[in-house]
């Protein structure tokens, strides 16, 4: 550590940062002109807990939930343990419930953060523990191409749908839908479990 200490000058990490995310606008900017498709940043209201978000997804044929841990910094974790999460648990924490509006496709498992490199979107703007928007999306084509056999089809209506793509530790959720509101709670899991499944009912 001595060795190096001469060597750090500060800002080294904001420097790194900085060129990643360099490295990720030019990966867009090089799929847009080829007319792939590519992720970019999604504006969403809160950060999940990168170790252990533990998301669950609750669908029917027209509503859509994900609820996942929020990440939240405890003052009294030395760093040098690992932080067990139990859904069990009824104690109080903080989470977040995420309702999708009109959607149309969902789908939540493989791939997870060891095999983000496997993903189409890998080197196409592809940021893990993120939650993003597919430009271009094939899976949104795809789905409408489908659909345009319908009598009632309407392109207008798909022209309002997103993909969505969430990148959580252990696993990958993906949609299709008009938009999001997300919900903050500080209750146990449990709670905003059964909170989640009574929106059904409504």
């Amino acid at each position: 550590m001595k060795a190096l200490a001469p060597k750090h000058k500060g800002g080294e990490v904001e420097e790194f940062q900085a060129a990643g995310q360099a490295v990720l606008l030019l990966e867009r900017e090089l799929s847009a002109v080829k007319g792939e498709q590519y992720a970019v940043p999604l504006a969403f209201p809160v950060t999940w807990d990168i170790g252990a978000p533990l998301p669950h997804l609750l669908k029917s044929d027209y509503q859509c939930f994900v609820i996942f841990y929020v990440a939240a910094s405890d003052p009294q974790w030395d760093g040098r343990t690992a932080k067990v999460v139990d859904p069990a648990n009824a104690a109080p924490v903080p989470l977040a419930l995420v309702e999708f509006e009109r959607c149309m496709s969902a789908k939540m498992g493989s791939p997870n953060d060891e095999v983000f490199h496997g993903h189409p979107l890998y080197k196409k703007g592809q940021e893990a523990y993120t939650a993003q928007e597919v430009v271009n999306s094939k899976w949104l084509a795809e789905l409408e191409a489908i659909n345009s056999v319908h009598s009632g089809y309407s392109p207008a209506l798909w022209r309002d749908l997103h993909h969505y793509v969430f990148w959580f530790h252990d696993s990958t959720f993906e949609c299709i839908a008009k938009s999001f509101e997300v919900e903050l709670s500080n209750v146990s899991f449990g709670a905003l479990l059964d909170r989640a499944i009574r929106k059904f009912l409504d």
